[in-house]
């Protein structure tokens, strides 16, 4: 039987939407106060999502502190309290989006799962605004 498994994970970091082959302007307009020269904070919540077979030994799908556990050292420990365009070499290259960080994130988790799961993540930037990703 097919069972999913959640773990819910909270930090906090911020970031600045800014495309530098626009125009200030053309950024302002398009990324409004996510624009702000001086960045600005999110506080966030992560769902993880793991899908897969109980194992008839365990009882588990995969066993809950070892999940909890490497999204506190791949996630927490690696993006909370930092400055997402400054300090994480994730981003290089790439604008500092919600979608984006969720797309990070899935791929970090990813390579840390067992392979015979299905991860889902679902990553909050606001209480109203969140980015789901599964492959």
């Amino acid at each position: 039987m097919k069972t999913t498994i959640c773990r819910e994970a909270h930090f906090n970091a911020c970031h600045r939407m800014h495309n530098p082959n626009w125009t200030e302007e053309k950024n302002k307009t398009v990324f409004g106060i996510c624009n702000n020269k001086n960045y600005h904070g999110h506080n966030y919540r992560l769902i993880v999502k793991i899908t897969g077979e109980i194992n008839p030994e365990t009882g588990f799908v995969m066993n809950l502190l070892e999940l909890g556990t490497i999204i506190k050292e791949e996630i927490e420990d690696r993006f909370d309290h930092k400055n997402l365009n400054l300090d994480c070499p994730e981003f290089e290259n790439k604008m500092v989006s919600t979608e984006n960080f969720a797309w990070i994130i899935y791929f970090i988790l990813k390579s840390k799962l067992p392979k015979n799961i299905k991860l889902k993540i679902i990553l909050f930037e606001t209480d109203k605004n969140s980015v789901e990703v599964e492959q």
